[in-house]
């Protein structure tokens, strides 16, 4: 199960993960990103309560990335142990601004 809170500020929007980012709920996380990033130039995706990202998630983040490359900024912030060696292992680490 995930949950995703989106808050947008003019031209900000910060997306809170908790829960699991998997096959079953990229989808979401897709669609949601999708439906709110016109317009917007600083995307923070705050992961401190997500527990798990698997290769599916890792593709979501990767076109948010790819998005937000074209129109601002993109940044991860408060991933845990696990997810910063998922980051590291597939050289996500290289490409997300991690703080």
């Amino acid at each position: 199960m995930l949950n995703i809170k989106s808050q947008k500020n003019a031209s900000e929007l910060t997306v809170a993960l908790s829960g699991r980012l998997d096959t079953n709920t990229a989808p979401e996380l897709e669609k949601t990103l999708n439906a709110s990033l016109e317009g917007v130039n600083a995307l923070t995706i705050d992961m401190e309560k997500l527990d798990y990202i698997s290769s599916a998630g890792l593709r979501v983040l990767l076109a948010a990335q790819k998005t937000m490359n074209r129109q601002g900024s993109m940044k991860v912030k408060n991933a845990n142990e696990i997810i910063m060696e998922i980051f590291e292992v597939t050289g996500f680490s290289d490409i997300l601004t991690i703080e």
